[in-house]
């Protein structure tokens, strides 16, 4: 293993993510953060000069429509529905006094 995580590291991270581990579980957590950071050494070596950076492994196309209006002012209709209307609002009961 090259990369060697410290307790200070683990206790700082603990602290971070709001967590209390038990001494079994900071030897785990830096067991597996020691293995992330050999993996992601191992994929640093991998030769990428002809490959193109991707933010998705699938294309994916703007999804962004046109903001259009499409039901218009149709307030008498609305207000059909409501048990009680001021100005052309809604009015309802007071929650509190």
């Amino acid at each position: 293993m090259a990369n060697v995580i410290s307790d200070e590291t683990i206790d700082y991270v603990g602290i971070l993510a709001k967590l209390e581990l038990s001494e079994e579980e900071k030897e785990r957590a830096k067991k597996d953060m020691e293995e992330m950071l050999d993996y992601i050494d191992k994929l640093n070596e991998l030769d990428t000069s002809g490959v193109e950076p991707m933010s998705h492994v699938f294309p994916v196309k703007n999804v962004f429509r046109e903001d259009v209006v499409t039901n218009g002012d149709d307030r008498e209709n609305i207000l059909a529905n409501a048990p009680s209307e001021q100005d052309g609002a809604f009015t309802v009961p007071r929650t509190f006094d």
